[in-house]
């Protein structure tokens, strides 16, 4: 199946089909079945087979699935195998939070780059890696070629800084501001992050009388 026919709703479980199998692992499990596997993931089995069977056989007849052999596939269809070079803008709280408890490496990036245009920061360092001055991109780029980056800047910087990340080769944004990347740019891969959005469902979900529509 190619990947533009896939769903985003199944696109969006595999990182929780990957977590799920990754504890199982670790908790001595070798094989399981779809139901097994549903009942513990809160879906109905014929959904895990749907979500699987969008990228191949994985299971056998009358045995489940492997479970390490399951997560290896899904990690390989998630790109996981691969270490692409991220860069970050924004070296505020956020950013140090993400840039500081975020393990990259196992989610298939590595963190070689983080910038800002304050100078009171710039010349620290997060980890191992010195924050930089925007000003020092183009140099960045050129040695690590990135190609994805975080926003984590208010919405005006980010509205000038992208069309140069795009042109820089950035081809990715995971993207923590209110700046709608999509208006201009839809041929980049965007994931919208709206900490405040979330916290509001929340709410929602806790003073709603839950009607139905």
């Amino acid at each position: 199946m190619s990947k533009n026919t896939i769903s985003n709703s199944v696109i969006r479980r595999l990182p929780r089909y990957y977590r799920f199998l990754g504890e199982l692992e670790n908790n001595g499990y070798v094989r399981i079945s779809s139901r097994e596997l549903a009942e513990k993931m809160g879906l109905t089995a014929s959904q895990i087979r749907q979500d699987f069977n969008c990228f191949g056989e994985f299971g056998q007849q009358g045995y489940g699935y492997n479970v390490a052999g399951l997560k290896m596939e899904i990690g390989r269809i998630l790109g996981l195998d691969n270490i692409t070079p991220i860069i970050l803008l924004g070296a505020g709280n956020l950013g140090r939070a993400i840039a500081s408890h975020i393990d990259f490496t196992s989610k298939g990036f590595e963190l070689v780059g983080i910038f800002d245009t304050n100078p009171a920061v710039v010349g620290e360092k997060i980890g191992d890696i010195p924050i930089s001055h925007i000003d020092d991109l183009d140099t960045v780029c050129k040695i690590h070629n990135p190609q994805c980056a975080i926003l984590c800047i208010p919405k005006e910087a980010a509205s000038r800084e992208v069309d140069r990340l795009i042109d820089k080769g950035i081809r990715a944004f995971w993207n923590f501001t209110h700046y709608d990347l999509r208006i201009n740019h839809s041929d980049v891969s965007v994931e919208n992050v709206h900490l405040g959005d979330s916290l509001a469902t929340l709410s929602y979900r806790l003073n709603s009388d839950k009607g139905t529509c």
